[in-house]
């Protein structure tokens, strides 16, 4: 599948089949690599001049935001597949691939009557598409506010003894309370391990001896219980802190591990549940903002072809996916195939500097040219 599609549009002098057969002919002889296939545009309401000429004036604003909304999309795609592991499917517009469903692209005349005026078509689109960019970042928060909650939860249980719970580290047996001793949690840095087993004994009054137990120790700190009387228990960790040590309030609660288990349990189902429902939306919206972006590009090229070639509409639509190589020699073959007039009035450079935005693209050709890119 390319990635990288020219719309571009040329002037009908005689009959649309003959000119089609004589592109055909041009690209198969001379850029036979590049895919070629007609872009069917029925007959829209033209309106007035003056309409179309305030619709293209939108028409390069709007496409640059349904086109930043499917990329959007897309992107959120990729994104939840890569952490969901699962392995990236094509994506589709009613069961069609993306890439098919623009070079076969057909008018959808239910949705799109072509009776409507062009700026009532291009105003729908883009309310439609800005309704889906707003949902999507409304179901993208409350996404990746679960997976906030999770990451916070982990971190607590994966970071440094400073920061982490320690209910999972500290069994009950170490724990003494009572009416009058209490047990003092200490994160002790690993290079001072030595000088906290000599003087913790002495940091205040009424500390039980030899009461300090390792229990675990990560990559910086060490964890380390202390037995006190809770009368003296401010004016150890005082002393702790001056010397360096860190006294962690901790009090273990069987309900309380409980909860947290069961509320970390919860948040992952929650997750599992949000990711696989935005992930089924994203596949679904994705589809819609592609086939609105298609037909807007119908009416661009619509419009930009009458401000172009004038009324009666007689232009031949195309899509063509020339590779890099072959950008030059399509080119060519395309300037071909318009009026020799025509070819030079647009490449004269005071006209070049006035038109080039109605083409959309940075350079100025003798026929209308657009490029659509898919990622």
């Amino acid at each position: 599948m390319a990635s990288r599609y020219w719309v571009v549009s040329l002037p009908v002098q005689n009959s649309a089949s003959s000119l089609w057969n004589r592109l055909q002919e041009q690209i198969s002889k001379h850029s036979f690599d590049t895919p070629l296939y007609r872009f069917n545009i029925p007959n829209l309401r033209v309106g007035t001049l003056d309409s179309l000429l305030a619709l293209s004036d939108d028409l390069l604003k709007s496409n640059s935001f349904v086109e930043g909304v499917s990329h959007k999309i897309r992107r959120q795609i990729e994104e939840l597949e890569r952490i969901s592991s699962v392995e990236s499917s094509a994506l589709t517009v009613d069961g069609v691939p993306v890439d098919s469903y623009l070079t076969r692209f057909v008018w959808d005349e239910a949705k799109y009557p072509t009776v409507t005026p062009l700026r009532e078509i291009v105003d729908g689109i883009h309310s439609l598409v800005s309704k889906i960019e707003d949902d999507l970042k409304v179901r993208v928060a409350e996404y990746n506010n679960v997976r906030s909650q999770l990451n916070a939860i982990n971190r607590k249980q994966s970071g440094s003894l400073a920061v982490r719970d320690l209910s999972n580290l500290v069994k009950p047996e170490d724990i003494v309370t009572s009416e009058h001793l209490v047990t003092l949690l200490a994160i002790v840095p690993k290079y001072s391990q030595k000088d906290w087993l000599s003087s913790y004994e002495t940091l205040t009054q009424y500390v039980v001896p030899r009461s300090s137990k390792n229990l675990y120790e990560d990559n910086e700190y060490a964890l380390y219980t202390v037995t006190l009387f809770s009368l003296v228990a401010d004016n150890f960790k005082n002393s702790a802190r001056e010397r360096g040590y860190q006294i962690r309030d901790f009090e273990y609660s069987p309900e309380a591990q409980v909860s947290r288990k069961q509320e970390l349990e919860n948040l992952m189902k929650d997750q599992e549940s949000l990711r696989s429902s935005l992930l089924q939306w994203c596949y679904t919206s994705y589809g819609e903002v592609f086939s609105s972006w298609m037909h807007f590009c119908a009416v661009r090229v619509f419009t930009e072809s009458i401000l172009r070639y004038g009324l009666p509409p007689s232009f031949l639509a195309c899509v063509l996916a020339p590779s890099v190589k072959s950008e030059k020699k399509v080119r060519s073959i395309l300037e071909g195939l318009c009026e020799i007039a025509n070819s030079t009035y647009w490449k004269s450079e005071e006209e070049v500097g006035g038109m080039a935005g109605l083409g959309g693209d940075a350079d100025s050709h003798p026929y209308v040219s657009f490029t659509i890119n898919l990622v």
